[in-house]
């Protein structure tokens, strides 16, 4: 990843409704969820919804798979590994030891532990 692209990501992760979207479709897995689905579970009007799924699919950290009549919206958990590994590349400045916190939350914790991450 690209330093204009984490920023890009970066940025629309930096506001709030937006990133209630990504958490709630991370959540959903790799089924994803139709607008209208996530435009009712977090209490989103339709047109502003529309308006943050495509901040999230320019930077890529959604995208929109139709099937049938619908589209569905998925978080595209390639693009959020390539964000964290960008931020994370040079962590501690070479120093391992330091970095050992960070690395264990992803060996230790299960997903069904990650709820009040």
């Amino acid at each position: 990843m690209e330093k204009e692209d984490a920023l890009n990501a970066l940025a629309a992760l930096g506001q709030e409704t937006r990133l209630d979207v990504f958490r709630l479709l991370v959540k959903a897995g790799k089924e994803g969820m139709t607008a209208g689905a996530v435009s009712d579970a977090l209490n989103v009007r339709p047109n502003t919804l529309s308006t943050h799924l495509g901040a999230l699919s320019r930077c890529a950290l959604v995208r929109a798979e139709r099937d049938g009549r619908s589209i569905h919206y998925i978080a595209d958990l390639a693009t959020m590994q390539s964000l964290v590994t960008f931020l994370l590349r040079d962590c501690c400045g070479g120093n391992p030891d330091l970095c050992a916190p960070i690395a264990n939350l992803f060996t230790t914790v299960s997903c069904s532990d990650t709820k009040g991450l």
